[in-house]
């Protein structure tokens, strides 16, 4: 078994420039921890010079260390072993970045988010970047996979290794571009020396134009309201602004962004609320495809990520190819029967998220205490999970009041990935993904 320190390493999270990250096990309680340890790729050792480098990622442990607030990552250790430093901090299994489906492609297109569950995480992405400001620091690397989102759906900005403080000069040759492609203000790639805090906020507003349009801006950005017609002239004007060239155009401080972007949220849901008030029209049908076989797979299975958007029916962005039509019927015993598949759910399912195993050993309680009367309780399939979602909601379809409870947005399956891995589903989201067995998910049983 690899050990750092006192800690059992269980699997590596991912590797940046500087150091890599690893799923650590803490002795005793056997708590799953994120240990980030100095390990620089050799060409930036070669660029800036090994102590240089050390001091960055030292300086890193320190400034996070030394900032409380419930929207950036916590310390709870430092150490170091043969001469390599590392810090512990709490693990997180989702991020921005897998929600929307960003890969190292970054420009391709990625998963759209609801517009109030897209407001829910920039705002307290705004209240982390407020803390950070007061403090004079500048992050400079606001990214979809540097904002973690926690087991309660909270954000937690992450990975202070490019942050500049008060009055710091950076000591990198030139050529070492500072920050991320595409989210990058675009005086930092010229001059990391001269960002203000309006650098941190331009990154702000190129998230969020990508979870609500599913594009990157790109140069020249067009409306985001020409891809999501949910939105108006108003939040095009809020992200143009957000995403201003020059910082003198854009919002200065992360109070006034987040005050100019509950303006134009409270004005969304009072539209909202007005078109839900309307008087429904007449369906035309749904324009998406639906499946023709509601009959659903019940066994589970092993399905390795090569095959697995194949065996589950998913698209390039690992959502459904067909959407089930639904005939839903709630028993009032907090059981919801599905006409269409035959399936029967629990509304809402379990309390708190759950890890894989502890999801198995909640059905088996289910199935010992004879839930609502009945035993056959399962961990729903992948396919039958999928048979629950439907497309992003637009226009009036956000006036549908949801049938299960909307708090349990991530859900485990039966199907495994590998021996230490299991699929799971975001019902909210709507698609397909795994994780290893240790991360903390919601319970939703099933019976036929």
């Amino acid at each position: 078994m690899k050990m750092i320190g006192r800690y059992a390493v269980r699997g590596q999270l991912g590797r940046g420039g500087m150091s890599r990250v690893y799923k650590v096990e803490m002795p005793v309680t056997g708590k799953i921890a994120a240990l980030k340890r100095l390990e620089p790729n050799p060409l930036l050792v070669d660029l800036m010079g090994m102590e240089a480098v050390r001091k960055l990622f030292v300086a890193e442990a320190v400034i996070v260390a030394n900032l409380r607030h419930p929207h950036v990552t916590d310390i709870w250790d430092f150490d170091e072993e043969e001469d390599k430093p590392f810090y512990l901090m709490d693990y997180y299994c989702n991020n921005l970045g897998v929600m929307i489906g960003e890969t190292y492609e970054t420009e391709k297109p990625s998963r759209i988010i609801k517009t109030d569950r897209a407001i829910h995480y920039i705002r307290q992405i705004l209240m982390g970047l407020d803390r950070l400001h007061h403090a004079a620091i500048i992050h400079r690397d606001i990214k979809p996979f540097n904002i973690l989102i926690t087991d309660h759906d909270a954000v937690k900005i992450c990975d202070f290794g490019l942050s500049k403080l008060r009055g710091e000069v950076f000591r990198g040759p030139p050529q070492l571009k500072v920050g991320t492609p595409w989210y990058a203000a675009p005086e930092q790639e010229e001059n990391p020396d001269t960002v203000d805090y309006s650098a941190d906020l331009f990154s702000v507003g190129i998230m969020l134009y990508r979870m609500l349009t599913g594009i990157l801006p790109m140069e020249n950005p067009k409306p985001a309201s020409r891809f999501n017609p949910d939105l108006d002239e108003g939040w095009d004007a809020f992200l143009f602004k957000a995403m201003a060239p020059r910082p003198e155009d854009r919002f200065r401080r992360a109070k006034s962004m987040l005050a100019a972007l509950d303006e134009i949220f409270s004005a969304w849901k009072a539209e909202k609320e007005r078109i839900c008030s309307l008087p429904p029209e007449e369906s035309a049908g749904s324009s998406s495809p639906e499946s023709l076989n509601p009959n659903r797979r019940k066994q589970p299975i092993k399905v390795r990520p090569q095959v697995a958007r194949e065996r589950f029916s998913l698209d390039e962005l690992w959502r459904p190819r067909s959407y089930v039509k639904n005939q839903f019927e709630a028993g009032g015993d907090g059981i919801i029967f599905d006409r269409t598949t035959g399936l029967a759910w629990e509304q809402a399912g379990s309390e708190f998220p759950l890890t894989w195993h502890e999801a198995n050993a909640y059905i088996d309680e289910l199935n010992r205490n004879r839930h609502r009367g009945h035993t056959g309780w399962r961990l729903p399939t992948v396919d039958e999970l999928t048979s629950l979602l439907t497309k992003t909601p637009h226009g009036r379809s956000l006036c549908i009041e949801p049938v299960f409870d909307t708090t349990r947005k991530q859900l485990w399956s039966s199907d495994r990935r590998s021996h230490i891995a299991a699929w799971y589903v975001s019902i909210d989201l709507g698609f397909v993904a795994w994780q290893d067995f240790s991360g903390y998910y919601y319970v939703r049983g099933v019976r036929g």
